[in-house]
């Protein structure tokens, strides 16, 4: 039960697929909420981030301005994958391994996932709006990529044209 400090883009952790995890490690979820919860303007953060090779991460929109009241709460959850997606959106968002950068990023508007539980029971979760794109986010790093991966549009969001007259 830690704080434990977030790698950054060029770690080699952030750029590989991670390994499952097979149970629920508790100290490790542990980790990842103490130091989500440090950590300003964190609403998810996957075992890769802080340097755990391993297919689990947490997630908690329910502070946030742009969640919905309609939210699980706190998320916990072990080797998750997708099982189902639906229609798709391109919003800005933000990472913690990427500081001080936002980005466009194209995501599925509603998401299933299926998951072991912090309790050892499977989980099946619906999602939607900002709390799906959330558990993609943290999804696309447990697959060893980050928001770099998935910029939208070089031009507008890291390329800016400036003019003079």
């Amino acid at each position: 039960m830690a704080v434990v400090p977030v790698v950054q883009v060029g770690h080699p952790v952030l750029h590989r697929p991670t390994e499952p995890c097979g149970a629920p490690i508790p100290e490790l979820a542990q980790d990842l909420i103490d130091t989500m919860r440090v950590s300003p303007g964190c609403i998810g953060l996957a075992a890769n981030q802080i340097g755990v090779n391993k297919r689990a991460f947490v997630v908690d929109v329910s502070q946030h301005f742009k969640a919905k009241k309609a939210n699980h709460g706190l998320i916990v959850l072990f080797d998750p994958e997708i099982v189902d997606v639906d229609g798709d959106k391109v919003e800005r968002e933000g990472c913690m391994s990427v500081p001080d950068f936002t980005a466009n990023v194209k995501r599925w508007r509603r998401i299933v996932l299926r998951g072991i539980g912090i309790d050892g029971d499977e989980v099946l979760l619906k999602a939607k709006g900002f709390e799906s794109r959330a558990l993609q986010h943290e999804m696309d790093h447990l697959n060893g990529k980050i928001i770099l991966d998935r910029v939208a549009s070089l031009r507008s969001d890291i390329f800016h044209r400036v003019t003079y007259q």
